[in-house]
């Protein structure tokens, strides 16, 4: 019996088994607030020898370790993680200071071989990475719920779902580089962990029931093995509004806006959006305002924009203004394999026709299967084997080329026979 188990003995635990739809005749308890870690909320490890007994506690534990990182998204540079929490049958849970700690590659060798429990991992695993923890295996239970075909897959939703217990979720948007970390936030970021072993056994058991269990364990490897992420190309381009901006000289202000509020922001360890809106730049690229004045009758150049500042922004204006054509930015982003879908039918209508029947037939089977269209596979395979099929469309080259792409085995397995048919579509 695990830690949550005993805590709820007495008490009508409602376990439905994992089952995802409910058919409107459950008679089960109302869900129970979790208001408290078993043991109290753990000190907050800030230095090495907490960290060594930390360390020692985990290694000496037992089954799988839950663990969750808290970031602070939309208040400082990057995506660093500025709290790591950790619960293992035997060693209880752990609060770890990650700003005070910064190497955590002990912890992590000390859970070699060890599953690791994560919801929405790939959101956690690059910044657990940066402080030198990485799983050989894990369990991801926001993917198993979307896998086992639950309509809402978040994990206050999945616990109460399937445990029967409701967790407050009101500072999952905090600032986490708080220091001192307040007691409140310290609580929520305990119970986040709490049930997260006992979620993953009941996930396991409703993934077995279906026969998707071994198809789980294929994406958790995936996730597990798979490499650090590469830079974006011209990260500017993701500006919100980009789509406003038409003219190669307005792009080039894009770029150096972003550039320069980049730099500004990661010298200031402040998140980019504090620094200036994503609506300020579009707005000065649209206007190429020819100097400070004009610069500060624009959106998001207001009053509150000192005069220093709106220079250092009319200088990143005024440098775009300058370049040469030759080295201005061209309109787009070169595109990596086939053209965006709406284009298919003046490209290509055969491709359009084995599009659309493809993605039909993938929306049936995911359908039948009781999962996202996009867990059973990837949109951009689809339409890459659609625009470019093999010569000889037929199981063993639907199959590799599936497999080229990246897929599973259990998904090449399910969708090839879909994908065998809706190849051979001829259009109008």
């Amino acid at each position: 019996m695990t830690d949550a188990q005993e805590t709820a003995a007495d008490m009508p635990l409602r376990t439905t088994g994992g089952t995802p739809p409910d058919d409107g005749g459950s008679t089960a308890a109302a869900p129970i607030p979790l208001l408290e870690p078993r043991e109290g909320i753990p000190p907050v490890i800030t230095d090495g020898v907490a960290l060594a007994e930390v360390i020692a506690a985990f290694a000496a534990g037992s089954g799988p370790v839950a663990v969750d990182a808290e970031r602070a998204s939309g208040y400082r540079y990057g995506q660093r993680a500025y709290l790591v929490q950790l619960r293992r049958e035997g060693a209880g849970s752990a609060l770890i200071d990650p700003v005070a700690c910064p190497d955590l590659s002990g912890l992590g060798e000390a859970l070699t071989g060890v599953e690791w429990v994560l919801h929405a991992a790939t959101q956690d695993l690059p910044c657990l990475r940066e402080i030198g923890m990485m799983p050989g295996s894990l369990f991801d239970t926001e993917l198993a719920g979307r896998l086992a075909g639950f309509p809402r897959v978040g994990l206050g939703a999945m616990v109460e779902g399937v445990l029967g217990y409701v967790l407050e979720k009101g500072h999952s948007a905090v600032d986490w580089s708080t220091r001192p970390l307040p007691e409140p936030w310290l609580r929520y970021a305990a119970l986040d962990v709490e049930l997260l072993v006992d979620l993953r056994d009941s996930l396991e058991k409703e993934l077995d029931r279906q026969g998707k269990l071994e198809w789980a364990r294929q994406e958790f490897d995936a996730i597990a093995s798979a490499p650090p992420a590469e830079p974006r190309k011209d990260p500017w381009r993701r500006t919100s509004g980009m789509h406003k901006v038409r003219r190669r000289r307005q792009l080039a202000v894009v770029r150096e806006l972003w550039e320069t509020r980049d730099r500004i922001a990661q010298r200031r360890d402040v998140s980019p959006g504090k620094v200036l809106s994503d609506t300020a730049i579009v707005e000065a690229a649209l206007s190429l305002p020819a100097n400070v004045h004009a610069l500060a009758g624009l959106n998001g150049f207001g009053h509150r924009t000192g005069r220093r500042q709106l220079e250092q922004w009319q200088a990143a204006v005024d440098r775009a203004k300058a370049l040469p054509d030759a080295q201005l930015p061209q309109p787009g982003q070169p595109v990596a394999g086939p053209p965006p879908p709406r284009a298919w039918a003046d490209k290509d209508p055969a491709a359009a026709a084995r599009l659309s029947a493809a993605r039909a037939a993938v929306s049936a089977l995911a359908e039948r299967l009781s999962m996202p269209q996009e867990n059973l596979i990837a949109p951009d395979t689809v339409r890459r084997l659609c625009w470019e099929p093999p010569k000889s469309v037929d199981t063993e080259s639907v199959s590799a080329a599936l497999s080229g792409y990246g897929a599973r085995p259990w998904q090449v397995d399910q969708v090839t026979p879909v994908l065998v048919a809706a190849l051979t579509v001829k259009g109008d």
